[in-house]
């Protein structure tokens, strides 16, 4: 591989636009092709990006031998076959969320990147944010001290999905944060919606139980009037709301909790005690966290460090998806999650079974 890893973008609709700008923009790497099966957009990305090669041609980007990463920004659908094509390519690839349509998938396509030592890498973009790194060191330090739960909203009119349901679409950016900051795992996951106009569900809501003991609600809904993406982190000592549409002070810091009385001898003892301190809301340098990113992503090639959001991450919120999949299908009933050891378990097993 040469010195500059020379990138493609597969996908130049919505997303991969994005994509294209940034990885041009990085010194660490050269943009080198871009494919669509679009004729008009590959006219105008062209007219954008004139130095930049393009083709209609999949196996084009396959087949060269000078392209060293692919980035993938094309339908759920699309991803595992584009993702596997290129790494038995030998090209170190990022697949934007989802990771793909299955937890099979997923696993197929991490167990071929290991074979083919290049790296896979997954486009939870919100993970790359200063705010959410800013956040993950405020719950390290313990200043919130025991997380008791987490409750997110991304909800918007639009952008309907033709193919999935808004789970798929909008809950892996929530999912991938609250994994991200807790360091945790899911254990099981409820989930209920509604398709209003059409055959996929247009609102959920989630329901996680996580491995450390905190429980977590994810609201996604593609009919709100408001475009809204919020969270809020509720610990025993301290709470934070994370407005990801503010312009300015996305992050706010409160010193508030309740307290339950260490010892009562009688129900008339017993008393709450509601704690109201200061807000602090916390200067955070913003960067764009697709430049992050995108930047991360070269770094891992060079260096051959496990991206923060690696396949395995990927797979983690397919998982979740999976399971959240299933219990709509049965009424919102509880689904357990296995660990990533007993599905690495499971699938040892049924390849021994033949």
């Amino acid at each position: 591989m040469s010195d500059k890893p020379k990138v493609a973008v597969i996908g130049c609709g919505y997303w991969g636009p994005n994509l294209i700008r940034n990885f041009s923009a990085l010194s660490a790497c050269q943009m080198a092709l871009m494919c669509d099966a679009s004729r008009d957009r590959l006219a105008h990305m062209k007219g954008l990006y004139p130095w930049v090669e393009t083709t209609h041609s999949v196996d084009e980007v396959m087949s060269r031998k000078d392209i060293d990463a692919v980035a993938i920004a094309t339908p759920i659908s699309t991803h595992f076959e584009l993702g596997r094509r290129a790494l038995m390519a030998g090209k170190h690839v990022f697949i934007e969320k989802p990771m793909a349509a299955s937890v099979q998938q997923c696993q197929a396509l991490i167990s071929l990147a290991e074979e083919q030592n290049r790296t896979l890498m997954v486009g939870h973009t919100f993970v790359y944010t200063p705010d959410v790194r800013f956040i993950k060191k405020v719950i390290q330090s313990g200043e919130l001290g025991e997380i008791y739960y987490v409750s997110s909203q991304r909800l918007n009119l639009g952008l309907f999905q033709k193919d999935i349901n808004v789970a798929w679409d909008l809950a892996p950016h929530d999912l991938s944060i609250i994994l991200f900051l807790l360091e945790c795992s899911a254990l099981a996951v409820n989930c209920q919606g509604r398709a209003h106009l059409n055959s996929h569900e247009d609102v959920t809501n989630m329901s996680l139980e996580l491995s450390n003991g905190t429980f977590a609600t994810i609201q996604s809904s593609w009919l709100d009037p408001n475009k809204t993406r919020m969270m809020t982190i509720v610990g025993s000592k301290g709470m934070i709301v994370y407005d990801d549409v503010a312009q300015n002070e996305k992050v706010r810091i409160y010193d508030k909790r309740v307290e339950a009385p260490p010892h009562y001898d009688t129900f008339a003892e017993f008393q709450f005690s509601y704690h109201y301190g200061d807000q602090k809301i916390p200067y955070i340098r913003q960067m764009e966290p697709l430049r992050v990113e995108c930047q991360h992503f070269m770094d891992c090639i060079q260096s051959g460090d496990c991206p923060d959001s690696s396949g395995r991450e990927g797979l983690r919120v397919v998982q979740i998806l999976e399971a959240a999949s299933m219990s709509l299908k049965n009424g919102g009933c509880r689904i357990e999650i296995p660990s990533l050891e007993e599905l690495q378990t499971s699938e040892s097993l049924s390849m021994a079974n033949g």
